[in-house]
């Protein structure tokens, strides 16, 4: 059996104790309240501090909980509330629109998948919660990179791999692409990322109505499109999906 790493355990442990009893403590109470020697502690401490886990008040000295721990928690926050609002819509989106419905955020470079509502039928079908879905080609990775200035960012800097033939990698199209899901408030994939499958998606809005995730539909060319186009009704119920999360979520209609 492997055994832990010795100083990421202490450092859990700091963090633990920072988190609980008083805002600050200072080097000794940390020291004595976890076995350690001063020296061992400042070592850990300094490290956290550098990556902004930890702060140091500069009149006392003493230590706290750092912006980006606390960052790092309320992105957690905001992934789980997202998808506890969104649980209800997309199986109602799922039932209506006889499809598999995919609930993603931004993560690293692309799309993090954090919900996934089966088609409703009796075909074998794999969850795919926690796979990542690249940004310039899938409807949902457009929606994001469209009303999401840091998943724009990640797209222009990534390597925009083609998938199929109909894969668009030039940045200019790109944009104007981008520009046009802004407009009409959804984007497609109509076998970008795989042929023969298509997809449509929505952006969702928190109550500071920023773009926090986005909600889609994917399916055969042959049931969601009609005459190479993205069936009107489907588009219509992705939207009305997106706008109740966004709604849930506490954000106003623009």
């Amino acid at each position: 059996m492997a055994k832990n790493i010795q100083s990421l355990e202490r450092a859990a442990a700091m963090l633990r104790l920072l988190a609980g009893g008083e805002r600050r403590l200072g080097l000794s109470d940390i020291a004595s309240s976890l076995g350690l020697a001063k020296a061992t502690a400042h070592g850990i401490l300094r490290t956290l501090q550098h990556e902004g886990f930890v702060e140091q008040d500069p009149g006392s000295g003493r230590y706290q909980l750092g912006a980006e721990l606390l960052r790092l928690g309320t992105t957690y926050l905001d992934v789980h509330e997202l998808r506890a609002r969104a649980l209800v819509w997309t199986d109602d989106l799922a039932r209506s629109s006889g499809e598999a419905v995919y609930l993603g955020v931004l993560h690293q470079h692309g799309v993090l998948i954090v919900h996934h509502v089966f088609r409703p039928d009796d075909s074998r079908q794999v969850l795919e919660v926690g796979a990542m879905q690249p940004l310039h080609s899938t409807a949902l990775g457009k929606v994001l990179a469209a009303t999401d200035p840091v998943a724009h960012a990640e797209l222009v800097d990534a390597k925009r791999e083609p998938f199929t033939a109909r894969t668009v990698t030039e940045l200019d199209e790109i944009e104007r692409e981008l520009d046009l899901t802004r407009s009409q408030g959804y984007a497609t994939d109509n076998e970008e990322t795989l042929e023969g499958v298509a997809a449509v998606a929505a952006p969702i809005y928190d109550r500071r109505r920023l773009a926090v995730g986005a909600v889609g539909i994917t399916g055969a060319v042959e049931r969601v499109c009609r005459d190479g186009e993205l069936r009107p009704e489907l588009i219509a119920a992705v939207r009305d999906t997106a706008r109740s999360v966004s709604r849930d979520l506490g954000a106003k209609p623009f």
